[in-house]
């Protein structure tokens, strides 16, 4: 493979709904051009907070509070215990304190350093203090630059139901440090793969079997090949995104995997990680869209299959099938009682679906229960 120059790994992929809507997501090798990407956004006499949890701000947070001391006024750190166990209200209540006490204003910005978990409790600090204030993405893991950072979905968890409460709040800019990927365990990594699959399974046949046909390289996590994974589902998001930004329509195809799989994080009390139960979901998923004959019994051992290829989760255990199902209905993403479930017509072509019956959903989850297999 031949050597590439920074310069020539930089992207800019701009999105842009209409004038009131519109941002570019920068992928990066580093953060040293933070400072001109942020120009951009008029900070000079403006104050910033850097939002990030307690396994990143070591990493990271001096270095990007450095960098912004060049564009921008003052800034401050706030750090957030680390952990889906501290998405909630109680913590954004915490931040709000702080924002109050550093005497941000409408004027100023908050920076989300972190994974999806804190890019959603910052998005939704910033949707909702004074009313709605700039926030820029700074996504330091897989799941959150592939996924979680593009879109403007904000919010936090509520008595253990995934993001029940939120907003949709664009940021003003979305920055990618691919190098970071480098500092992800083998764990974290795996969970971004989890998303990258669904995005190649709901809309490019092409790019998921790219993603397949570089699992070698993916896996040693060359940087030349990140960069491609990762340009290439961003894409993917962002067209859903501009399409549909408040999930009226065909957003919700970005849900492949989510009904099933949010259940079991729920019951797992969020043991296993986001990424991990999408995998499962998917799965599921994959399995309903067989048995209804849309999916050949090829395609959908694949899907199955590769979850292990990119260590991913194919099975689960010390949970009840019923109450997997059970679950489900206090999905999110209801609509009049009925679950919008996300299915597919071979890989790359998906689409949403409102008759999926509980007995179907048993059978694909008991499939998956390892504790039936003895």
């Amino acid at each position: 493979m031949s050597k590439k120059t920074e310069t020539d790994r930089c992207r800019c992929l701009p999105v842009k709904k209409d004038q009131n809507f519109a941002y570019n997501i920068y992928l990066e090798e580093s953060f040293q051009k933070l400072p001109v990407r942020l120009k951009e956004l008029n900070l000079q006499n403006r104050k910033v907070c850097i939002v990030t949890d307690s396994n990143v701000e070591p990493l990271y947070a001096k270095e990007v509070q450095g960098l912004l001391s060049v564009c921008c006024h003052e800034s401050s750190i706030y750090v957030i215990p680390a952990g889906e166990e501290h998405k909630n209200l109680d913590e954004i209540r915490r931040l709000y304190e702080h924002l109050i006490i550093h005497k941000l204003d409408r004027q100023d910005l908050l920076i989300a350093l972190g994974g999806g978990v804190i890019g959603d409790m910052t998005g939704f600090a910033a949707a909702t203090f004074l009313r709605g204030i700039r926030f820029v993405q700074i996504p330091t893991t897989l799941l959150s630059q592939v996924d979680s950072s593009i879109g403007g979905k904000t919010g936090v968890d509520f008595n253990n139901y995934k993001n029940m409460v939120g907003a949709f709040h664009q940021p003003s800019l979305v920055y990618m440090n691919i190098n970071a990927l480098m500092t992800l365990s083998e764990e974290q990594f795996a969970c971004g793969m989890g998303e990258i699959l669904k995005h190649g399974l709901i809309r490019s046949a092409d790019y998921y079997e790219w993603v397949i046909d570089h699992m070698s390289q993916i896996q040693e996590r060359d940087i030349d090949t990140l960069f491609r994974m990762v340009e290439g589902s961003c894409k993917i998001k962002r067209q859903v995104v501009e399409n549909d930004p408040t999930e009226k329509g065909e957003r919700a195809l970005l849900n492949f995997g989510h009904t099933i799989g949010h259940a079991i994080e729920k019951l797992k009390n969020f043991e296993l990680l986001h990424g991990q139960c999408v995998a499962l979901g998917s799965v599921a998923a994959a399995y309903i869209s067989w048995k209804r004959g849309t999916l050949s019994e090829e395609e959908f051992y694949e899907i199955r299959d590769m979850n292990v290829g990119f260590d991913l989760p194919i099975s689960f255990d010390s949970l009840s099938c019923e109450d997997i199902v059970a679950a489900t209905k206090h999905d999110k993403k209801m609509a009049n009682g009925q679950i919008r479930y996300v299915l597919l017509r071979g890989i790359g072509n998906a689409y949403i679906d409102t008759t999926v019956t509980d007995e179907e959903m048993l059978a694909a989850v008991e499939t998956m229960n390892a504790d039936l297999w003895s």
